[in-house]
């Protein structure tokens, strides 16, 4: 935190802005152009509610100086009242303008933050977690889509500022003169405020991200967390970050309320010296009443520049809030080439293909062909890198190093929509999307006739559980409760509905009786036997149905062989349950 600190404390002095905060004032700028017209609208309204509030003194003072000479006062009124109205019409439409413009710009970086999210898949996950993610998606994009409001307000802001002093050099010269001498301090206050805001809201945003991920992380186990009667000590996890987020919090505000402080104090002290020389030049006759009361304003107006501390905070914080987007943004998504796959049954291969982990390789030089319509089991113990495997092998994850190719073509060559459509995955926990139970089989990039989902369906073992649901394939999901197994089965028939020529299922039978496993493991031996499987297998019985076996250990491919030939080595017997083993060997015997 020191070094980033003194980093950018280093950048303030040396007056040059890094490339990540370029990536952010860039973000923010396309971010404020698809306000569209609303934008336009707002400065406008902004501009001319800046040039009435500049032009109201002015004509007050006429209205003042008339009234007491009894000369044209009901004409005078009558425009003092019509600016009035005005004032508040164009007040009403720039706040319109301003929510309006705020929210198309927050709805488009939303969407696009979410497609980059969903475009880097594992990788965005890996960069940061869940709860971090969501705190930027929802949070930091509001704070980000307010900076055009926020600039154009600012901007329009400048009118007044500069209307002020000119309107006090119109009424009399040393009535500016008097102002301006104030003027430089008013400026180094907002330059003060603007460094110390901008990384202040960089640290409380950043711990804000790191709440945001433990509270996901415990919602994801809070039926563990009740369990174990750990709710305390879990709340106290998840909090543990407040008080330095409190710290970072109070600092914005503490430099805030010290900078109002000097600013109201100063903008005081300007107002009782420029009302000291306009008593003066009233005592002397060079100005009128009205033009005394004019000038009072005019000092307030002028020091609208002093009033800008809150659109520098709310700036500061855009700029920091789309700063972590543009972190987000610079993670490259994985690249799809346009080729198509040539007729083929699935022959999946790996060249060479080493994945690293920092200094670590979780994976090691992994080469393995398995040909068109292979069942073949990948076992291990727990951190070999099985489920690695399986995630390069479908390319949810790119290699560091080696390549996979699918019937001779690489994957990094094959057009999404051909990738996605050729390979399948059935994982442990499958996630349903989708609005009914069809919708949940159905998801993919094309929709697959209803008989093919039915058959996918039977295939799983779900379609009885879906029959007595009571709209069937119709039902929509929230009103269709179902039990880890139920859940899976219908997830390994969305699987089955999809792969066109690879099937890849990471240990599918963790949460599925022993019935329902026998007639999974039927449907892979009989129905879709004309598609490459591989599968992540934990039980003995799972890899003993297998043509081929992969013993992964560290990264690295241990032994290949049928389940039996493997069977004879005492370090593969031991990858398994002792039940298991057991069971085994009394078949044998």
């Amino acid at each position: 935190m020191t070094e980033r600190a003194g980093g950018r404390a280093a950048e303030s002095r040396s007056g040059h802005r890094s490339p990540e905060r370029r990536d952010a004032d860039r973000l923010l700028l396309r971010a404020a152009a698809h306000g569209g017209p609303w934008l336009g609208l707002l400065a406008a309204a902004a501009v001319a509610l800046a040039a009435a509030e500049t032009a109201f003194p002015a004509l007050l003072g006429h209205t003042i100086d008339a009234v007491l000479r009894h000369r044209g006062s009901s004409t005078w009124l009558l425009a003092t009242a019509v600016l009035v109205g005005a004032l508040v019409l164009l007040d009403a439409l720039e706040e319109v303008a301003a929510g309006a413009s705020a929210a198309r710009s927050t709805a488009w970086l939303r969407t696009l933050l979410l497609r980059h999210v969903l475009d880097l898949g594992t990788r965005a996950t890996a960069r940061a977690g869940a709860g971090d993610l969501v705190g930027r998606l929802v949070g930091n994009c509001a704070q980000a889509g307010r900076s055009g409001q926020v600039a154009v307000r600012a901007g329009a802001a400048l009118i007044p500022a500069i209307g002020g002093p000119v309107g006090l050099a119109l009424i009399d010269p040393w009535l500016c003169v008097t102002f301006l001498a104030g003027v430089p301090v008013l400026l180094l206050l907002l330059r003060t405020l603007a460094r110390d805001a901008q990384e202040l809201a960089e640290r409380y945003l950043t711990v804000q991200g790191e709440i945001a991920a433990r509270l996901v992380d415990a919602l994801r186990g809070v039926r563990t967390i009740a369990a174990a009667g750990t709710i305390d000590r879990e709340a106290a996890r998840v909090l543990e970050p407040l008080p330095e987020l409190h710290r970072h919090g109070m600092g914005i505000w503490r430099a805030q309320m010290r900078i109002s402080a000097q600013d109201g104090l100063l903008v005081a002290l300007l107002e009782v010296a420029v009302l000291a020389v306009a008593g003066l030049e009233l005592m002397h006759g060079r100005i009128s009443a009205g033009e005394l009361l004019a000038a009072a304003q005019y000092v307030l107006l002028g020091a609208t520049m002093g009033s800008a501390l809150s659109s520098v905070t709310a700036l500061a914080r855009s700029r920091a809030a789309a700063g972590r987007l543009a972190q987000l943004l610079r993670t490259e998504p994985p690249a799809y080439g346009r080729q198509r796959l040539p007729p083929g049954g699935g022959r999946l291969e790996l060249r060479g293909v080493t994945v690293h982990d920092g200094a670590r390789s979780t994976l090691r030089d992994v080469s393995l062909v398995v040909a068109p319509g292979t069942l073949l089991a990948v076992v291990g113990p727990s951190g070999a890198g099985k489920s690695l495997l399986s995630a390069v092998a479908g390319r949810l994850l790119d290699p560091d190093e080696g390549e996979v190719l699918l019937d001779g073509v690489p994957l990094a060559q094959l057009a999404r929509a051909e990738l996605r459509g050729a390979i399948g995955y059935g994982f442990e926990r499958p996630a349903l999307i989708g609005d009914t139970v069809a919708d949940a089989i159905a998801f993919g990039t094309c929709r697959p006739p209803a008989r093919e989902l039915h058959a996918a369906a039977r295939a799983a073992r779900a379609h009885d559980f879906i029959c007595r649901l009571q709209r069937r394939y119709r039902t929509p999901l929230r009103e269709a409760p179902m039990s880890g197994g139920q859940l899976q089965r219908l997830g390994l028939a969305r699987t089955f509905a999809h792969a066109g020529r690879v099937l890849l299922l990471d240990d599918i039978a963790a949460s599925l009786d022993t019935v329902t496993e026998h007639h999974i493991a039927e449907a892979l031996t009989g129905a879709l036997r004309d598609r490459t499987r591989i599968v992540v297998a934990h039980r003995a019985s799972t890899a003993a149905r297998a043509h081929t076996v992969v013993w992964l250990e560290e990264g690295a491919v241990r032994a290949g062989g049928t389940h039996a030939e493997l069977w004879q080595l005492p370090g593969y017997r031991a990858l398994f349950a002792p039940d298991a083993v057991a069971a085994h060997d009394g078949r044998a015997a």
